[in-house]
């Protein structure tokens, strides 16, 4: 009887740091972004007239939103433009991210390769839009979370998204 006792603990000290170590690595496991155009071999070779947002003498304006489910979007100001969808800005176009969604709240996340003249995370919300500079080159993909205030079930949402700053 003590012999299947202390076999049992053994087994479950055993067991219960792998079990820990698969938790963790899942946890880990970052999301896939679809149609990962930072794979290619050359980018800013996928910029065109279709998908470039603002220019020198226009800005470009981003609109942040918290969509169905717990996701959110980025959307720019480009005729047909689509939710997350990889898009081209050119070294020195001003930059707006907002929100045109009532009481949102959002970050976005480019990690240690911030790609404006921003430090951090850049965060702002419906009433509060941030103005920056794109700055340096090269493809981006960041994370975009957006949250709504007053809603009760799955008020904060994100998702990864990805732009291409040129300068051509």
């Amino acid at each position: 009887m003590r012999r299947g006792r202390l076999r049992a603990l053994l087994s479950s000290l055993f067991v219960l740091p792998l079990l820990l170590n698969f938790y963790v690595l899942a946890k880990d496991t970052k999301k896939k972004i679809k149609n990962d155009v930072c794979s290619a071999a050359n980018p800013a070779s996928l910029c065109s007239a279709e998908n470039a947002c603002g220019s020198a003498a226009s800005p470009c304006s981003i609109d942040i939103r918290r969509s169905a489910g717990s996701s959110a979007t980025a959307t720019p100001n480009i005729s047909g433009a689509k939710s997350n969808q990889a898009f081209c800005i050119k070294t020195g176009t001003t930059v707006t991210f907002t929100s045109s969604s009532k009481d949102t709240g959002f970050v976005l996340d480019f990690g240690n390769s911030n790609p404006f003249d921003h430090q951090g995370a850049i965060m702002g919300g419906a009433d509060r839009p941030i103005t920056v500079t794109a700055k340096h080159p090269g493809c981006y993909t960041y994370s975009v979370g957006a949250c709504t205030a007053g809603t009760i079930y799955g008020m904060c949402g994100d998702d990864l998204a990805q732009l291409i700053i040129s300068d051509k």
